[in-house]
């Protein structure tokens, strides 16, 4: 019988050495079980063979018995363990929203001490809901901040893949991901640096069919994509749904961004940009160049807005545009005024009037 046992621990430990599963590892038990039991029986009196593997049956039907009943009773115990988690989940009260575990509190200390966020801010960022419209050099560090920030809910429509020579300035994607849609890298970057919110991706173009119902299901829109038509695109959704939109634009060694929010009484973009520049005079990144470093900068700035919007901190940058000249260390702000006869925002004074 000492040889069986030999032999039943050789097999656990070999299998567990070779990483099999727990459950194919007994039954390779099981089966020795039944062999020796079978040895048991069919062979003689006598029989070396059975000699060695215990001489009778009744130590291997006992020992049988007795694993059977332990087996019941763990069952039994765990059907029971079960329904008293059941039983008390039932009766506890249910979590509020916008409760905060041990572990989002410590995460976001830093913002709960600041007087001008604390724990009603902090609450507010985790009910926010947040679209960003490009996951590019200025999607990717707003991405990554809002994330880390603790918005709860993020928002993020992008077509595109990613392609080796993102990877100089689009922070959020790794050289592993190249050729995966942009909206997933992200998506799994943002879960992976902070498991508490929720990620929608939707990989597919910004288009006027989808622009009003998607932005139905959001608070605050960021447009960080480098294409005119979009930008106009989401200035009319964001006008009609009456929500802000934080927009930043990059060429070369230079940054801006504003908020765009007629709602509260400050110009749409289409108030300070009635026409898309004629080609050639507005170069894309792709054809003038971009400082690497420089989309951070814009894009964390955007998320910025974000925060202070979501928790009424501050003042946003509604009716100013701050301009970042990287090259030369200079930041300045313009203030900018909406027009009467703006063909997006331009009605709602008479509206209100």
């Amino acid at each position: 019988m000492v040889l069986v046992l030999i032999i039943a621990a050789a097999l656990w430990g070999l299998g567990h050495l070779m990483g099999t599963p727990r459950q194919a590892r007994l039954i390779m038990l099981g089966l020795l079980y039944v062999a020796v039991l079978g040895l048991q029986v069919a062979l003689p009196d006598g029989h070396p063979l059975r000699e060695a593997t215990g001489g009778s049956a009744a130590p291997w039907l006992i020992l049988g018995g007795m694993a059977v009943l332990v087996f019941l009773y763990r069952q039994g115990l765990g059907r029971l363990r079960a329904k008293a988690e059941e039983k008390e989940a039932e009766e506890a009260p249910a979590k509020p929203k916008g409760t905060f575990s041990t572990t989002e509190l410590e995460r976001y200390a830093r913002h709960i001490v600041l007087r001008e966020i604390g724990g009603p801010g902090q609450k507010a960022l985790k009910e926010a809901r947040v679209l960003v419209i490009g996951a590019g050099g200025l999607g990717a560090p707003a991405l990554q901040y809002l994330a880390a920030a603790g918005v709860g809910t993020i928002g993020v429509i992008d077509d595109d893949s990613v392609e080796n020579a993102n990877l100089q300035r689009q922070v959020i994607h790794r050289d592993a991901d190249i050729g995966m849609p942009k909206v997933f890298s992200a998506e799994a970057a943002m879960l992976a640096q902070n498991p508490h919110i929720t990620v929608k991706p939707y990989q597919r173009r910004l288009t006027g069919d989808i622009a009003s119902e998607l932005f139905a299901d959001y608070d605050v829109i960021l447009d960080g994509t480098d294409n005119f038509e979009t930008r106009y695109l989401a200035n009319r959704a964001a006008v009609k749904a009456g929500l802000p939109l934080i927009s930043g634009a990059l060429s070369q060694w230079e940054g801006q961004l504003s908020v765009f929010d007629p709602a509260n009484y400050a110009p749409c973009y289409q108030c300070i940009f009635p026409e898309a520049p004629a080609p050639g005079l507005a170069p894309s990144c792709a054809e003038a160049g971009v400082l690497g470093p420089l989309p951070g900068v814009v894009g964390a700035m955007m998320a910025v807005e974000a925060v202070k919007i979501a928790t009424d901190a501050g003042a946003p940058l509604r009716g100013e545009m701050m301009i970042y000249d990287a090259l030369w260390g200079e930041t300045r702000k313009i203030a900018l005024r909406r027009r009467a006869d703006c063909p997006v925002c331009g009605d709602l004074d008479k509206s209100r009037g």
